[in-house]
Order: structure tokens, then C-alpha cells, then sequence
């Protein structure tokens, strides 16, 4: 399984960027994205931005990422999947009966 790590530019060029998850900085390499300006949220795997992401969806990816360390700690972690814990699970467009 690959996970992928939301992380936001800070500073960068045409084909790197600097960018920050809870306070490490990491080199970026843009090859698949484009510049991206300073602020912008990034889906990043292995040290390259894969997608660039709303503010909202990293977010998001970043609590699922936090609940599932609680989780492996015995710790609770419901709050952070609130948009999962009020509603019924569905299946993806593409695996529902048609």
C-alpha cells in the first residue's frame, strides 16, 4: 500500500519545492505538477508531488493519517473520521451495481 502525505509549499522553483508538514521542511520535486505557488496544499509520495489538493481535502487525508496512528496506539480516534462515523458506508461509483 502507497500513502501519500499532504503537504504545503513554502517556497520553490520551476521544478522543486520546499514544503512543510508539522514543522519538517522537505524538498519536493514538481515534475508531475507544475510550479506551484507558496500556500498551495500537495499530495506528495517518495519525495514528489503527485496531485495538488484543496485545503479542505488535506485536511482531511492528514486527520485519517493521524487517526490511524491513535488507532495502532489504543487511542481514541473516531473524532478524527467524523465525515465516516455519521453516515453509512458506500461502495465507489464504479463497483455499484449498475
Amino acid at each position: 500500500m502507497c500513502i501519500g502525505i499532504p503537504m504545503r509549499v513554502v517556497a520553490g522553483t520551476e521544478f522543486a519545492a520546499q514544503c512543510e508538514r508539522r514543522g519538517a521542511i522537505s524538498t519536493i520535486s514538481l515534475m508531475l505538477v507544475g510550479p506551484q505557488p507558496a500556500g498551495t496544499w500537495l499530495l506528495t509520495h517518495l519525495g514528489s508531488a503527485i496531485r495538488v489538493l484543496e485545503a479542505e481535502e488535506a485536511r482531511a487525508i492528514d486527520d485519517a493519517l493521524t487517526g490511524l496512528a491513535e488507532a495502532v496506539d489504543g487511542r481514541e480516534f473516531e473524532s478524527l473520521f467524523a465525515d465516516l462515523v455519521s453516515r453509512e458506508p458506500e461502495l465507489p461509483s464504479h463497483l455499484r451495481d449498475s
